[in-house]
């Protein structure tokens, strides 16, 4: 097998297992309908989603509001966050982020464990260290494995207050911005290398790996077992990266239809995510930065379809 070949499955598996998570994570906070007596002291219908921290949805807000909300949203967090590296707010930077990472670290450990007796609090004893440790002492392995499940709590949050149609229009939006961002502005090539060497993490996928050349290095070295001839040069480090926004918004549309249509229907939007990225990986050349969203998009679109149908 290619060392190249190695590097795609292994983030097409990370991408792949993070919805599956992401469908575990959002059953647990399925729709439920409970009586509550009014202010007038009626039985009325309350839907409730046992979101923990606070992050139950308001009542009564219609998902276009929502979509509205999250473009908007989205717009100022890119906005925001190129004004911060201009200034470079490295520390400002990382206190937001562990902030977010360890909120969506939260739920999605608080789906496991709960109704554990207190729950919410233990989730957050596991969540702060680990983002504490993503963010502020760079490990690969503890970063893959957070990113496992931070997407799928942030997914979470927005699953309850969307439906199929307005996820569908976000992701077409959404397409749209990847595309202009990635091609024509190039600010998102800006950002993900400013994170990667300022910051010291990257907000998705990240797995590092070595040219045919550098490992040719490497392996002579151990053949001639002097692995000290490699101190004093420079070796290449090549990193293979899919941003979290990439993972986050098939989760989200799965969500949605995981509620509305049932679980085989959300497991076809999954798969549809994952081949739809296998053929940007298939059909991408090494070196150049591809934007993902319209791809995974158009799979998306087209599992939703086939999930309509059936």
């Amino acid at each position: 097998m290619k060392h190249s070949l190695r590097i795609i499955l292994i983030l097409l598996g990370m991408f792949f297992i993070t919805q599956l998570i992401g469908l575990a994570v959002i059953s647990q906070y399925s729709p439920e309908v409970i009586q509550v007596k009014d202010e007038e002291g009626n039985l009325v219908n309350k839907t409730i989603y046992n979101l923990p921290y606070g992050a139950e949805p308001p009542a009564e807000v219609s998902p276009v509001n929502t979509l509205v909300s999250i473009i908007i949203a989205v717009a100022v967090a890119v906005i925001f966050m190129l004004i911060l590296m201009r200034y470079k707010a490295e520390f400002f930077l990382r206190s937001w982020f562990f902030i977010v990472v360890s909120f969506a670290l939260g739920i999605s450990i608080y789906a496991f464990i709960d109704p554990l007796p207190f729950s919410q609090l233990i989730a957050l004893i596991i969540a702060i260290p680990l983002a504490a440790l993503k963010l502020f002492k760079r490990n690969i392995i503890v970063h893959n494995i957070t990113e496992l499940f931070i997407y799928p709590g942030i997914a979470s949050v927005f699953v309850p207050l969307l439906n199929i149609w307005t996820v569908v229009l976000l992701l077409i939006l959404i397409s749209i911005y990847d595309i202009y961002a990635v091609w024509h502005a190039g600010f998102m090539q800006k950002m993900a290398q400013y994170q990667i060497k300022k910051l010291k993490f990257f907000t998705g996928f990240f797995v590092p790996y070595l040219g045919s050349k550098e490992r040719a290095q490497v392996a002579l070295a151990k053949q001639q077992g002097d692995m000290s001839k490699l101190k004093n040069k420079k070796i290449k480090v090549n990193v293979a990266i899919l941003g979290g926004g990439d993972v986050v918004f098939p989760i989200i549309l799965a969500g949605v239809v995981f509620n509305t249509l049932g679980l085989l229907e959300a497991l076809i939007i999954n798969l549809g995510a994952t081949l739809a990225l296998a053929w940007l990986f298939y059909i991408s050349k090494k070196g150049k930065f591809y934007p993902a969203m319209p791809f995974i998009s158009a799979g998306c679109l087209i599992a939703l379809g086939i999930a309509l149908i059936i």
